[in-house]
Formats: structure tokens, C-alpha cells, sequence
């Protein structure tokens, strides 16, 4: 670039020192020097300049050449769009269905337990009624045995009521405690269903809020 500019200030000395034309604003100047400095200036140009030149005359070419390339790379980040979507949507419906299933599986088990809970505490109950109920008829027989044997002695059939509503008592309060713990292992269960269904819930909504993420970046970049 040096040479370029020391060509051009000869240049310019040349044309300042010309001989001028009367009556013009012209100015006579060697044409072999001016040819050859020009010749030097060309000469003396990076072969940057030529390619820059190069460029501006593919330019169009290269624009077109671009924009192709740019549709391209649109239409194929629209496609990886399209297919990380739908198996987004696959895996979604995939988690949804197994939620399903296994919320089925867990509510089948939770009724089952429950059924056999009720049958067994029924059993009890009714086992325990039974011999609540032998027992004071036992009580009973026993007390008007004694009785009819010692039928001044009152107090021997007075304790044989009260151990005999006594033992019906026990057989009630068994009952009812068998009925109780039934009902909370129940409700135990259905809690712990409940929160497998919630922890079922959050996940399928941050699966779905993830899936949106990327894909709503992807489209945008699609618009651009």
C-alpha cells in the first residue's frame, strides 16, 4: 500500500507541475509518466481489492446462494420442530397413560385391601358377637343354675349380668375398634394414592412445561 500511495503523490506532483493551456484550465502532462504511475498503482494493489471486487460482481449470486441456504436450514430446523413435538407428544401421552394405569392398578389394590379389611373385621365382629353372646347366654345359664340353687343369694345372678353385659361390651368395643383401624388403614391408603397422583400430576406438567420450552425457542427461530 505504500507504493500505492507514493505512486499517487507522483501523480499529483506531475499534474500540479504541468504546463497549463492558455486560456483553459487545462494542463498538458506526459502521457508515458501518467501510464506509468497508473501502471504502478495498479501494480501495487493488494489482491484484496480484486477479490473485493469479485465479490461485488457475484454478489447477486451470492445472495441468492445465501437465501437458498437460509431456507434450507429453515425448513429443516421446521422439521426437527415437527418431529421433537410429536415425540414430545408420544412420551407425554406415554407418561399420561402409565399414570393412568397405575393410578388404576393402586385404587384396584386400595379396594381390594379395603373389601378384605371389612370382611375380616365383619368376621371378627360377628365371631366376637357370637361369643359375646355364648358367653352370656353361658352367664346367663349359670346365673339361673346358681339361682334356682341358691335362691336367696341375689347377688350371685346380679354378678352374673354384669359380667355377662361385661363380656357383650368387650365384644362391642372390639367390634368397633376393629372397624376403626380398618377405616384408617383405608384412609392411609387413599392418602398415599392421592399423593401418587399428585406426584403423577407435577411431573406430567413439568414434562409438559419442558416439552414447551424448546419447542416454542424452535419456532421462534423458524419465524427469524
Amino acid at each position: 500500500m505504500y507504493r500505492v500511495f507514493e505512486s499517487l503523490d507522483e501523480l499529483v506532483t506531475l499534474v500540479e507541475e504541468a504546463r497549463g493551456v492558455p486560456m483553459t484550465s487545462g494542463c498538458v502532462v506526459p502521457r508515458g509518466d501518467v501510464l506509468e504511475l497508473l501502471d504502478d498503482i495498479r501494480d501495487a494493489l493488494p489482491a484484496e481489492v480484486d477479490d473485493a471486487q469479485d465479490v461485488l460482481d457475484h454478489r447477486d449470486e451470492l445472495v441468492v446462494k445465501a437465501r437458498a441456504e437460509a431456507d434450507e436450514l429453515m425448513a429443516e430446523a421446521r422439521a426437527q420442530a415437527e418431529r421433537t413435538v410429536a415425540e414430545a407428544r408420544a412420551e407425554a401421552q406415554r407418561l399420561v397413560a402409565d399414570s393412568r394405569a397405575e393410578a388404576e392398578r393402586t385404587v384396584d389394590s386400595g379396594r381390594r385391601k379395603y373389601d378384605e379389611l371389612l370382611a375380616r373385621a365383619d368376621a371378627d365382629a360377628e365371631r366376637a358377637s357370637a361369643a359375646g353372646k355364648a358367653a352370656y347366654d353361658r352367664a346367663v345359664a349359670d346365673g339361673r343354675a346358681e339361682q334356682a340353687r341358691l335362691v336367696s343369694s341375689t347377688e350371685v345372678v346380679q354378678a352374673a349380668h354384669r359380667e355377662s353385659a361385661r363380656i357383650v361390651d368387650a365384644a362391642s368395643e372390639e367390634s368397633d375398634r376393629l372397624r376403626a383401624e380398618c377405616d384408617e388403614y383405608v384412609d392411609g391408603k387413599l392418602a398415599e394414592f392421592e399423593e401418587l397422583l399428585d406426584r403423577t400430576m407435577r411431573t406430567v406438567t413439568r414434562g409438559r412445561g419442558q416439552l414447551r420450552g424448546p419447542v416454542g425457542a424452535a419456532d421462534a427461530r423458524g419465524r427469524h
